[in-house]
């Protein structure tokens, strides 16, 4: 599944297609669907769907309880996870519950909200569910609040402020409960919003991160313990933002991150030895535990 109706489509329609030539070239019978909802059909006698819908409707539960409905073995979270880690407020509650560093955050809700109050600038506002920096505002000033807000809530009816912190951007995949590299992730220009990360050229990366040994730990397991936190499985891409200290910071839990070979959670399977298309298999497999059916052929060379 790819595409869909988010504001996410294109970068889901790239996904689609790098995962769909993966899977071809490994011998599969790949169906692409780019569903309407309420008004698609899985072809007759799908084994799996693989998930690469981002967004709305893809990554906030929606078509995983559609899915579960129909009995069909999927990629990815469950529903109940995807929900809940597609609100980052939601996020945050369960990190701090469980001990998982995040940065202080209050949710907004009126277009002329006041400055809080005990709060100091700089801070972020991002929609509360929607993914992709879709919608990232920053505030340096009080003055520039209803603005940007008015800007956020154009993505959202809610919005997530939080403290800013100036640190190192990196994100982290976990692939069946296991943390891979840490990818490090350096605009040439301002933060990484939208614009630097799907423009080709804004954005360095760089993995295994540039970090000490102990850091590179410390980073694996705060984004370890976000995605136990939220209940993922399978896979996920865990954002973690290390401040001058060191100490990490998750920001979210990315449940259906991109998927094509040049996005971080390929890239960081790629540093751990594991090839775009073998990555694809890995998740299919993984899925397709939760089937009843029998296993599926394998190429001889596969």
């Amino acid at each position: 599944m790819l595409g869909g109706p988010s504001a996410e489509r294109e970068v889901s329609l790239r996904s689609g297609a790098a995962v769909t030539a993966a899977l071809r070239a490994q011998g599969h019978t790949v169906t692409e669907l780019d569903p309407v909802p309420g008004a698609w059909r899985l072809p007759a006698r799908t084994d799996v769907v693989f998930l690469t819908l981002h967004g709305t409707y893809g990554e906030d539960g929606t078509i995983q309880s559609e899915l579960d409905a129909l009995g069909v073995p999927y990629t990815g979270c469950d529903a109940a996870s995807s929900r809940l880690a597609f609100d980052k407020f939601l996020t945050k509650e369960r990190c701090l519950a469980a001990g998982v560093p995040t940065p202080r955050s209050v949710v907004l809700r009126e277009r002329q909200a006041n400055w809080p109050d005990g709060w100091q600038p700089p801070v972020v506002l991002k929609p509360l569910r929607q993914g992709s920096s879709v919608g990232l505002e920053f505030v340096d000033h009080p003055d520039q609040l209803a603005t940007a807000l008015d800007r956020a809530l154009q993505h959202d009816t809610e919005v997530l402020m939080e403290t800013r912190i100036h640190g190192t951007e990196t994100t982290v995949g976990i692939l069946d409960g296991e943390p891979l590299p840490v990818v490090e992730v350096v605009p040439h220009v301002g933060a990484y919003d939208y614009t630097n990360k799907y423009t080709a050229g804004r954005t360095d990366y760089f993995c295994p991160a540039r970090l000490d040994p102990d850091t590179t730990r410390r980073v694996q397991a705060a984004a370890l313990g976000a995605y136990q936190a939220v209940g993922a499985r399978d896979y996920a891409r865990v954002d973690v933002l290390v401040a001058p200290d060191r100490q990490p910071f998750v920001l979210e839990v990315n449940t259906l991150p991109g998927m094509t070979e040049l996005s971080l959670l390929p890239k960081a399977a790629a540093a751990a030895g594991l090839s775009f298309p073998a990555l694809c298999q890995r998740l299919v497999d993984l899925a397709r535990r939760r089937s009843p059916r029998p296993p599926l052929p394998r190429r001889a060379d596969g």
